[in-house]
């Protein structure tokens, strides 16, 4: 929106030569921006390797140390926007305090730059997906420079770097020859399992001997066992994309969220990372971190770890559903089970023809129960996993024709499909006890299937469920009709026994008849982890032609990623749900199908032709930044263990501080986590954790501009005319939303550097309000932090001469004690990321300054390194002209002097009957005795009180007296 502000740093007219001007701030921050690179002045030592000094080595190890990180950012095309680099600014002014307290600090950024909007890009232009990447990158790190980061460059990296994806995929091959063992609850070398399994010590799952198992038999034996394994499993697949789609990628109606092409679930061949093999530890651990609790909770959440029961119930003479449950004392209340439409056993319990005794509404219309499966199965998939679990008013299911024996009452109970059930959690089956499960209910009434109570009801009810309006459910209550018949039971008696004393009871029961045990489960799945898509990492995985796996030597990485003539993956009708994935890397035949030599002569074979999802390369590019040259390890173990190794400050190690943005709660900080525990228990790293202390930014928001068709318009060209607004003659409505492309109110960084300065747009976006809070953006409101660095310029240099105007007197008390007192509250906001209110404290002392009409050298000096981690650039100019030639980034900070925080006295305010009648100066180590007296006998107080009786008197030493009289 346009609009005038009381002053425009780029078009500001001047008859000061030596003002601080746009023009004088773009000079200063750009020889300073050269300086410091040339100089190298952010390089931070590694104590080990290329990047160690070349002298007193080991002295680095045993400096202090603090790594700094922030979240990948992706490169745009279109660049940054003033939202973006709020974090960037963040973390660049506690690193350069860190440094000012005597800390090694390792901050750079990197780029994560593999995935799916450069690939569309590439397929709408045509122009590789490497070279447009690599341009935005290029765009996006001038952007950064600008704003004055104090980056060690040396250690900044790009996922799609050969040389860095080649690490990506030697870990992928540490966790594919890898298995979780639950006795060590650790992963181990997956050579260990198969030399159980050579050896007898282990039992293959049909008996035979190991030798005698082909190599595709030895790969399935071993893929339910590593932690990385290709199966057939449940997917989103999305024709209109040709890709299959993660659960985060699907909208709530069931439709991809780019494109809104339909999504149906399928069975494909994909590989998965078993991250469900460490969720007790990814939910232990969160115990050892500083981190928000909202975040720690929502990971917990989403592992979703419950303890309960697994209970096999027969179906015939040689197969069981086996049900998790979370309540087990319900047993004699399941009345039916129900089996999500994609189990695998459906299709092996489902009989030719309807048993006589099934009912009507049971059978979906269908004439076979095949029949009505299959029906039921298409309309299923055509659903998404979130509407699904929606409590929807009609439940929907079929009867599958198939019965399963209920273990504790011997009784058949029907078995059906329903929507409402999910692969996704438990074992995709459950035992359905409608009389204390409100889905279970509403489900029974439908298909008018029995309910027993077997909770007795404590609101008032009776104990027949078919007189209830919703299910009972309580923990606070005894078992009844909870005991086995004479004919068929298996002699186990509930009744009236606690909910809690019957779970451990039918528990330890199913252990003893070998038809079930108490077990923990997890909400948490399986992480799918390939996508059929071009711009990925490969998999240094391929095929011999007996379609058995090999996993590539280290000595034939990194796989690139091949030319082809089209990045598209192959789309489909977008309705056509049938429809298999042909993946972009397969049309390359000279890259598929290659000769190699992996340990018995050269031989053909075919190569993985999906890539890695985007989150690969951001698992573990903390590792990168701590060793970024290393060529022959992952990381130099000294270098680990001095950035991120336990201390007692933080027992599970990892960086010291990553600020990013919240909605990566449960994708990349889980998926990071998983993949450093497996680098761990294989003893490449010694830190358990990735992430010691996150913090969670805020945003800015900015205001949105609508049409009369609700579309954005370009919000800087919108006026304002007669208190509405304005868009090429048209009215448009106004609405506060996120800055963004999209909505067409994104303001480019470089626009507010080019008419102010970098160093005010530091300081305007540190002083919006608490980092972790949103905050809008006003333009009007900028001018106020470029006013300070006007002010601040001048009470030290000069804007006729541009000569120094401090002076060599000391400074007087007053001046002192408004010095001590903002370098004690700046260091402290600083140590706590509370920049708002350190700009708002060096606005004060400034002004302080101001006011006085001249500065002491002492306070100068001590001002622009209080201001120097906020406005860099002005600050290391300003410390030049003070007359020091070294750069003060490493500068040591001031410390204030206890003596001269602490105010002679402190006003004290005196309430009679509510009401202020006095102020006292009083000393601030001042009794509530002693202030009492001195508060009543003040000459206003006595007059206020006018001879009544002073009934109370509170006094609150050194601030509040409180009189209460009548």
């Amino acid at each position: 929106m346009s609009e005038t502000t009381p002053a425009s740093g780029a078009a500001e007219a001047t008859t000061e030569p030596f003002r601080y001007t746009a023009a004088l701030a773009a000079d200063i921050e750009s020889r300073w921006q050269d300086t410091w690179e040339k100089e190298g002045t952010f390089n931070a030592p590694n104590p080990a390797g290329p990047l160690a000094p070349e002298t007193a080595a080991g002295a680095v190890a045993q400096r202090p140390h603090s790594f700094i990180m922030d979240m990948f950012p992706y490169p745009s095309g279109a660049g940054l926007h003033v939202g973006h680099p709020l974090g960037y600014i963040a973390t660049d002014v506690f690193a350069r305090y860190q440094r000012m307290t005597g800390h090694n600090v390792l901050h750079t950024l990197g780029y994560d730059a593999f995935g799916l909007p450069a690939e569309q890009h590439a397929v709408a232009t045509g122009v590789h997906p490497r070279v447009s990447t690599e341009a935005a990158i290029t765009n996006m790190r001038g952007q950064l420079r600008r704003l004055g980061l104090g980056h060690d460059s040396r250690r900044s990296i790009a996922t799609i770097d050969p040389e860095y994806y080649r690490w990506t995929q030697w870990i992928f091959l540490q966790i594919f020859n890898s298995w979780y063992d639950p006795a060590a609850k650790a992963a181990r070398p997956i050579a260990e399992l198969v030399e159980a399994f050579a050896s007898g010590e282990r039992a293959t799952p049909d008996g035979r001997a190991w030798s005698e198992l082909s190599a595709v038999e030895r790969d399935e034996v071993l893929g339910e066992y590593r932690l990385a394994y290709a199966k057939e499993v449940p997917v989103n697949w999305c024709p209109g994309l040709g890709t299959v789609l993660a659960n985060e990628e699907v909208t709530a109606d069931g439709r991809s969220e780019r494109g809104n092409f339909p999504v149906f679930k399928s069975k494909l061949r994909q590989w998965m990372m078993r991250i469900t093999a460490y969720g007790d530890r990814l939910i232990d651990d969160l115990d050892q971190l500083d981190w928000p609790e909202a975040i720690k909770q929502q990971q917990r959440n989403w592992i979703g770890r419950s303890e309960g029961a697994r209970v096999d119930f027969p179906v015939g003479a040689d197969r069981a559903i086996t049900v998790f449950t979370t309540r087990p004392d319900t047993l004699f209340g399941a009345t039916y089970m129900v089996l999500a439409p994609e189990h695998e056993l459906v299709d092996a319990i489902v009989p030719a023809a309807w048993p006589s005794q099934t009912h009507g509404d049971w059978k979906g219309g269908a004439h076979t129960p095949a029949e009505a499966v299959a029906a039921y199965r298409a309309a299923a998939a055509a659903k998404s996993d979130v509407e699904r679990q929606m409590d929807a008013k009609v439940k929907t299911g079929v009867f599958t024709g198939a019965y399963a024996t209920n273990p504790v009452t011997g009784k058949p109970v029907p078995v059906f499909i329903a929507d409402y059930v999910l692969m996704g959690y438990g074992t995709g089956a459950i035992m359905a006890v409608p009389a204390h499960d409100q889905r279970d209910f509403a489900f029974a009434r439908a298909f008018s299937l029995p309910m027993v109570c077997v909770v007795e009801p404590t609101d008032g009810r009776s104990t027949d469920p078919q007189e209830w309006d919703d299910a009972f459910d309580t923990y606070d209550s005894v078992l009844v009709n909870s005991a086995s018949a004479e004919e068929g039971g298996q002699g186990i008696s509930l009744d009236g026994l606690s909910v809690a004393e019957a779970k451990r009871a039918v528990t330890a029961w199913l252990t003893e008849q070998g038809i079930g045990e108490g077990t923990v489960n997890y909400r948490l799945r399986d992480w799918l982890f390939s996508r059929q898509r071009y711009w990925g990492e490969p998999f240094p995985i391929v095929y011999d032609e007996d379609g058995a796996m090999h996993a590539l030597p280290e000595s034939m990485l990194p796989v690139e990623v091949p030319e082809v003539e089209d990045y598209s993956p192959h789309t489909y009708d977008p309705e056509d749900a049938a429809s298999t994935p042909k993946t972009p890397l397969s049309r390359n035949e000279d890259w598929v199908n290659v000769e190699l030599d992996l340990g018995d002569g050269v031989r053909t074979y075919r190569r993985e032709t999906n890539t890695m999802p985007n989150w690969a390369g951001s698992c573990w590019y903390e590792l990168r930044y701590v060793d970024p040259v290393n060529s022959a390890r992952l990381v130099d173990p000294a270098n680990e263990a001095y950035w991120m190794g336990p201390t007692e400050q933080k027992p599970h190690g990892g960086v010291d501080l990553y600020v990013g943005g919240a909605e990566h709660a449960v994708l990349h900080l889980l998926y990071a986590r998983f993949w450093h525990k497996v680098l761990h228990d294989l003893g490449h790293v010694s830190s358990v954790e990735p992430f010691h202390k996150l913090f969670n930014q805020g945003m800015i928001t900015a205001d949105v501009y609508r049409d009369a068709r609700r579309f954005p318009v370009p919000a800087a060209e919108v006026e304002e005319v007669d208190g509405g607004y304005v868009w090429q003659g048209e009215p448009v409505t106004r609405e506060a939303g996120k800055m963004g492309k999209s909505l067409k109110n994104a303001i480019a960084p470089d626009e507010i550097c080019a008419e102010y300065g970098a160093d005010t747009l530091r300081l305007y976006e540190m002083s919006m309000g608490p980092l972790d809070v949103s905050r809008p953006w006003d333009p009007r409101a900028v001018v106020g932090s470029y006013r300070f660095l006007q002010r601040l310029w001048r009470n030290i240099v000069s804007e006729e001469t541009g000569e120094l105007v401090v002076t060599e007197e000391p400074a007087d008390e007053a001046t002192l004690r408004a010095l001590h007192k903002a370098v004690d509250g700046i260091r402290g906001d600083l140590a706590g990321m509370r920049f708002n209110t350190a700009v708002a404290k060096a606005i004060e002392l400034n002004n302080h300054l101001v006011k006085r009409g001249s500065t002491p050298r002492e306070v100068a000096e001590a001002m622009v390194l209080l201001v120097a981690p906020l406005a860099p650039h002005i600050a290391e100019e300003l410390w030049r002209r003070l007359g020091h030639g070294e750069s003060l980034a490493f500068a040591d900070f001031p410390v204030a002097d206890p003596a001269l925080v602490v105010d002679d006295t402190v006003t004290c305010v005196v309430q009679v009957k509510g009401k202020v009648k006095a102020r006292l100066e009083v000393p601030p180590s001042i009794s509530d005795a002693d202030l009492e007296a001195l508060a009543l006998a003040d000459a206003a107080v006595v007059a206020a009180i006018g001879g009544a009786q002073v009934r109370k008197v509170i006094a609150r030493a050194p601030k509040l007296v409180n009189i209460v009289t009548g």
